[in-house]
């Protein structure tokens, strides 16, 4: 019978050798390099991500509100208690290996000949369950993951919202520089009018040009109160970012961002151990893998040492060993959600690097496009001067109508306005290629 045992035992120990088994990190394809605008890419192992946000953002007003924000932001500090919780998870994991002891104090009354008698019985008892199938062993090593998966997590916060303060910091000057454009076209426009007025007078013009001027005039003074509404509008919303009601933000100009980095993007791989949506999405299938171990553990009997030491009684133990019976269908059905769940895992690990992938790719592109916009751009704003400097000497000899005046106006005005764009958008893309790679992690 004690050989039967035996065999029974070791034929057990050894199909659950599985349950024992570490996660391995599953071999997924990356490509080689990013796609790029035109179509080159460096295969470098350097990458702007293993930079310092500082060494990235030189504007100290900017650097002033990411150090605050990482100190008072809502959402990073409800992300550091998560990682706080999974400590406690952990730790209580760790625990469940040790013996449970308890103490009871149970009293009884008794009367004897008018005499009340109050007798004690005092008793210690402890239960300690062995891990034969590794069942407390996969709990642990869940928690680790679930602890490793709450930290970066806590990256993914920070790295976001750097790059989300930046963002509003650069929206907020680029809505600055428009600003100072139509303030100072406003007032061009203003002479310009009082200048259409008097060659009226002279009989230089007529009614319509005097209309045309002041209607434009107007739309112009128009637009200023919206984007200052934009302005009060995004310094409420970076306040909010920083944990703060709504209030003024010092800062700087648009103008004055230098950002003349030797910009890398290293390669495709990098992204498993720099992105912490990638780290989170790989320590979520960890922590799904050791839920199927647990699952399957279910199916072994447990081990289970109970012992007391009363006031009384002697020390007595006793060993349990407990074989699941009626519950497979039950324990069947929860390692198959497991192994769903351990599957679904995976595939989100897989979609979350392809996602990272495409916004570095992305990122770059726009970084490039705007790099090699910035020259014509430059020309086209120095042409469109030299239009309206000439239609409007022209306007005075008669040898120019006020509409092509007009229309030179309004082409400036564009153009220096799709110029500011530019400059944001060149801004966010260092912005978008730095958090896409993985940068800011503490």
């Amino acid at each position: 019978m004690k050989k039967l045992v035996y065999i029974a035992l070791c034929t057990l120990m050894l199909s659950s050798c599985n349950i024992y088994r570490q996660f391995e990190q599953p071999d997924v394809a990356v490509n080689e390099s990013y796609r790029t605008l035109d179509g080159t890419a460096s295969n470098d192992s350097i990458t702007i991500a293993d930079l310092s946000w500082t060494e990235i953002y030189t504007d100290t007003n900017l650097q002033t509100l990411i150090n605050y924000a990482l100190e008072n932001n809502t959402d990073l500090l409800v992300a550091i208690e998560k990682v706080n919780e999974a400590k406690a998870s952990l730790k209580s994991a760790k625990l469940a290996f040790l013996p449970s002891v308890g103490v009871s104090l149970p009293t009884s009354l008794s009367y004897s000949s008018g005499n009340t008698v109050i007798s004690y019985d005092a008793s210690v008892s402890a239960s300690w369950e062995i891990d034969l199938f590794g069942k407390l062993l996969n709990s642990k090593r869940k928690e680790q993951s679930a602890l490793l998966q709450n930290q970066e997590y806590q990256q993914a916060v920070r790295t976001q919202l750097i790059a989300t303060v930046a963002d509003y910091y650069f929206n907020l000057l680029a809505l600055d520089k428009q600003l100072a454009i139509y303030t100072a076209t406003e007032k061009s426009w203003a002479i310009s009018v009082e200048t259409i007025k008097a060659m009226k007078e002279g009989a230089m013009a007529n009614e319509a040009a005097v209309a045309q001027y002041e209607a434009y005039h107007a739309a112009i003074t128009a637009a200023i109160p919206e984007i200052k509404a934009s302005i009060l509008k995004q310094e409420n919303s970076l306040s909010a970012l920083l944990g703060n009601y709504p209030e003024a933000i010092q800062r700087g100009k648009l103008d004055e961002q230098k950002m003349d980095l030797d910009i890398k993007a290293g390669i495709p791989v990098q992204l498993l151990a720099n992105r912490p949506d990638v780290k989170n999405a790989e320590y979520n299938l960890v922590s799904m893998y050791y839920n199927t171990n647990i699952a399957r553990s279910a199916f072994y009997p447990s081990l289970v040492i109970d012992a007391s030491l009363g006031w009384i009684n002697p020390l007595t133990a006793l060993a349990s060993l407990t074989q699941p019976l009626f519950y497979c269908g039950s324990n069947k059905a929860k390692l198959e959600i497991a192994k769903a769940q351990e599957q679904e895992a995976r595939l989100q690990f897989k979609q979350t690097l392809i996602d990272a992938s495409m916004e570095v790719s992305n990122a770059l592109i726009t970084y490039e496009a705007e790099l090699q916009k910035e020259v014509a751009r430059d020309k086209q704003i120095l042409s469109l001067y030299n239009a309206v400097e000439y239609t409007n000497e022209l306007l005075k000899l008669g040898s120019s109508t006020y509409l092509e005046v007009l229309e030179a106006q309004q082409s400036l005005l564009d153009a220096l306005i799709t110029k500011t764009d530019d400059q944001l958008n060149k801004l966010n893309a260092i912005t978008s290629l730095y958090h896409a790679l993985g940068g800011g992690r503490e």
